[in-house]
């Protein structure tokens, strides 16, 4: 894990004039922050939480140095006894949390923070730029496998990642999306990610000819060659020197595969296809790259391009044409009087006020184990199938259902207690076999690239009543002001 993260001057300034402020004034009362998002990215119908992991490291270790408390008394706004304070800050929170690979949706509490005043404020960077980022890129992962008919994607994208974490945070969230694998060696290394890899144009250009390039690749690593065959010519030059040498593999036992880098790769892919296939090479895999996007390869798929392998790059480990993740991180409740009392964000937009208080999150599931809608409860609350609710959209009054799940299960889960990590985390497979396993539940209509269906995310009564109760609180001391 980058230590960066590790770092608390990895927050935003303000957490730290704000942590000085409370500190001055002895705010350090009990408080639960919520992270959520309001907006799929992508239009898409749905998203994948990727991050935790990384997340819980770094609060395990996150802390000031010597060092940043001197930078920090170089600023002239914080008090000696403040970053007295600072010396000894750890994270001693409390964290519940949904599974890294699960499906999420808009105005679901997925990370809640019980901690001091001061803690839950510092930490608030750190959350929203690790869980952001991995979630943006794990959810494009997604979207890009269920687009080749969850084929096997190669994630390229070290070389057009923003920096080095960018990176390595993007391979991690790309393979819990679904990639297979990485170009990136030293994800390989941190995250246990399989690397992949074929070869540069620059290693057929370093020879004297395509052929000889081809050879010498062949004889260093013949149980894994893969030739790029576009340096030149895709049909004239590269597919019939990859097919020579392929002959000489297959007499050793070897197969091989051939890349392509440019061009029309329908076109390009069909013909080549042809060309293997007539030289007995069946089992050859087309490998295709450049510029791919999961818009891209659902139209090569749906017309029935015979490619076995997608490499992945800008599109994949950048966000393509999203630039980041919604997720925000709020204020649900505050004890300033040794009782936990709930708060809302009011806003002049319904849908960026806030849901109040310490909550719970439930996937309500009907007959067949299909996922029918995802229910915000309050703490105290317990859901339990085969019992009728009336549940409420979270931000329009005047839309409500009723339900009766046939099962129902628990999202959020302990995964910190005071600092401390709860469980063993799972690894990075199995947070991608939890992906696979969580895509099952959820109808087609919801998958879909183009106009996806809703899924349903809602309230109940109870949660409903207390956010009424609230905002006509408000609207009641607002008029006696006035």
């Amino acid at each position: 894990m980058n230590c960066i993260y590790q770092n608390a001057l990895f927050t935003d300034f303000y957490e730290l004039t704000m942590a000085q402020g409370y500190w001055k004034r002895q705010m350090t009362m009990p408080v639960v922050f919520d992270y959520f998002f309001r907006k799929h990215p992508f239009n898409g119908g749905y998203s994948v939480f990727a991050g935790l992991a990384t997340l819980i490291e770094a609060l395990e270790e996150f802390s000031f140095s010597q060092d940043d408390l001197e930078y920090l008394s170089t600023l002239g706004l914080f008090e000696d006894g403040f970053l007295d304070y600072l010396s000894s800050f750890r994270f001693k929170g409390t964290i519940y949390s949904a599974r890294e690979g699960e499906f999420i949706f808009p105005q679901e509490p997925l990370l809640r923070v019980e901690a001091d005043l001061i803690s839950a404020q510092i930490v608030e960077g750190l959350v929203l730029n690790v869980l952001n980022f991995q979630s943006l890129i794990a959810t494009k992962a997604t979207r890009i496998w269920n687009a080749s008919h969850r084929g096997s994607i190669m994630e390229f994208g070290l070389r057009r990642a923003q920096g080095a974490d960018g990176a390595l945070s993007a391979s991690r969230a790309a393979f819990i999306g679904g990639a297979m694998g990485t170009s990136n060696t030293l994800a390989g290394k941190e995250f246990g990610i399989s690397v992949l890899g074929t070869m540069a144009h620059s290693w057929v250009m370093s020879y004297p000819s395509e052929l000889d390039a081809f050879n010498a690749y062949a004889e260093i690593y013949p149980q894994n060659t893969t030739f790029l065959i576009d340096t030149y010519n895709s049909l004239e030059s590269g597919i019939i020197n990859a097919i020579e040498v392929g002959k000489k593999l297959k007499e050793k036992g070897y197969s091989f595969g051939v890349r392509l880098d440019s061009g029309d790769i329908d076109y390009l892919s069909r013909a080549i296809r042809a060309r293997l296939d007539e030289a007995g090479f069946e089992d050859a895999k087309i490998v295709v790259s450049n510029e791919l996007d999961e818009e891209i390869i659902e139209s090569l798929v749906s017309d029935g391009a015979p490619i076995d392998i997608w490499g992945v790059g800008t599109n994949l480990v950048t966000g393509g044409n999203e630039a980041a993740f919604a997720g925000v991180y709020k204020l649900a409740a505050i004890d300033p009087e040794d009782r936990l009392r709930p708060v809302m964000k009011f806003s002049d937009n319904p849908e960026k006020s806030t849901n109040p208080g310490i909550k719970n999150l439930w996937r309500l599931y009907d007959e067949k184990g299909s996922a029918r809608l995802d229910l915000i409860s309050c703490q105290d609350e317990k859901i339990q199938e085969g019992i009728e609710y009336i549940v409420h959209h979270p931000s329009a009054d005047w839309r409500r259902l009723k339900i009766t799940p046939a099962r129902v299960e628990p999202l959020l889960f302990k995964v910190m207690d005071k600092g401390i990590r709860t469980e063993t985390l799972p690894d990075i497979r199995q947070i991608q076999a939890f992906m696979k396993e969580r895509i099952e539940a959820f109808d087609s209509t919801y998958l879909r690239l183009l106009n996806p269906h809703i899924y349903k995310v809602s309230i109940t009564d109870k949660l409903y009543d207390l956010k009424v109760f609230l905002i006509n609180s408000f609207l009641k001391h607002k008029l006696s002001r006035n």
